[in-house]
């Protein structure tokens, strides 16, 4: 196959999810190995195994060492999630982006963060709480804890110009992560914070990222009420 297209790996990726789609590789199938999609397509094999890789972790095939790699007869589509620059995601809805640090301090986790991210009594973290607004009404609140054997350069992030949740998008690569959604009560603070009344539905995400097997950073994110969360699959 000439087409250069295909000798990147999302390129493999489009022609292999291309062949399963249109029934040219039928469910339980097994495909050719590596290294004659590499000859095919003109590319490391390298290449065409990390495209394979991306549409097992999609659901889409089944590989196994000996085996080789087959169609799955049932697929089971995961949902990929992004994790959202808040600036960006305010702007999209038309507002102005308004950031405000309520704290930021560094200091030793309580007992419950250090748990949850598997950390020593030893730990150095930085604690960040802001308060995101969309024309100057609250948007998110922001409760972080952000890892610094792994982030040290946050240390010298200016607050003022850029959010902590945009800077460690663009700076702190991650391998994996934890992510929940659930409805609380809004406490005291917290609907002080987002100018409503105590014991509001807020809608939560509660999200840790890793690199390996090191935490980076854990955040709790409290939308305004009101809120409504859409995707697409």
């Amino acid at each position: 196959m000439n087409n250069p297209e295909t000798h990147s790996w999302r390129g493999i990726q489009a022609e292999v999810m291309r062949r399963i789609t249109e029934r040219i590789w039928q469910p339980g199938d097994l495909i050719p190995n590596e290294a004659d999609l590499a000859d095919e397509f003109g590319c490391a094999r390298a290449t065409v195994n990390r495209a394979l890789r991306a549409l097992a972790e999609a659901g889409l095939l089944d590989r196994r060492r000996k085996a080789g790699t087959r169609i799955m007869r049932n697929p089971v589509r995961k949902a990929i999630l992004d994790i959202p620059i808040t600036r960006l995601e305010v702007e999209r809805r038309g507002a102005t982006y308004r950031h405000v640090v309520l704290e930021r301090k560094r200091t030793n986790p309580p007992p419950s963060v250090r748990q949850q991210l598997g950390l020593p009594k030893t730990a150095d973290l930085l604690h960040i709480r802001a308060l995101h607004c969309a024309d100057d009404r609250p948007f998110i609140y922001e409760d972080r804890w952000a890892n610094l054997a792994i982030v040290p350069d946050i240390l010298d992030v200016d607050f003022s110009r850029i959010s902590a949740n945009e800077w460690l998008v663009n700076n702190a690569p991650f391998t994996n992560g934890d992510i929940s959604f659930s409805a609380a009560e809004a406490t005291e603070p917290e609907a002080e914070i987002l100018e409503t009344q105590e014991g509001a539905a807020l809608f939560v995400i509660e999200r840790t990222t890793w690199n390996g097997s090191q935490p980076i950073t854990s955040v709790r994110l409290a939308y305004a009420p009101g809120f409504r969360m859409s995707t697409t699959i």
